[in-house]
């Protein structure tokens, strides 16, 4: 029981200590989707889609939750966030070239489609990103409406 009771103080030490870890937060300017929303056109209702359930992880614009500042649910949010703007960052559209273009939303289309975005870790947090079936068919629809424009300029 005593041993129990070390491993309890030195946990609880150590969740106390890692809350002055100091983590770099996503907050970059609205600004920076300009020229994703400029090309790619999204209607209002794709527009608020895209910004209830992909913009957090996939552009340099991050709305952070109040436990966010809780360690260590701010190193995984952080994680999720740095993976997600790996695979596909909105804010740096304007650095892509066309073909990269055709084949992100081509991506993009197919992981909205199959449900495998959002993630349901993220959903589990954002009841409000978790997408209907009339969502997910007019996000598809557009973003393959994109694609389809993207590989007529490629040609």
């Amino acid at each position: 029981m005593k041993l129990l009771k070390k491993i309890g103080w030195v946990a609880l030490g150590l969740l106390l200590v890692i809350q002055f870890i100091p983590t770099e937060k996503n907050e970059g300017q609205l600004s920076s989707l300009d020229t994703f929303k400029n090309e790619t056109k999204p209607s209002k209702e794709v527009e608020r889609i895209l910004s209830k359930a992909c913009y957090d992880c996939h552009s340099n614009v991050t709305n952070y939750p109040w436990y966010h500042s809780i360690a260590p649910i701010n190193f995984w949010m952080n994680h999720h966030v740095e993976e997600g703007k790996e695979h596909f960052n909105l804010s740096e559209w304007n650095n892509y070239s066309l073909k990269r273009k055709e084949h992100k939303m081509e991506e993009f289309w197919e992981e909205v489609e199959e449900k495998h975005m959002p993630l349901d870790s993220y959903t589990w947090t954002h009841g409000d990103a978790k997408l209907s079936e009339e969502e997910i068919t007019m996000v598809v629809s557009w973003a393959k409406t994109v694609q389809e424009n993207y590989k007529a300029q490629i040609k």
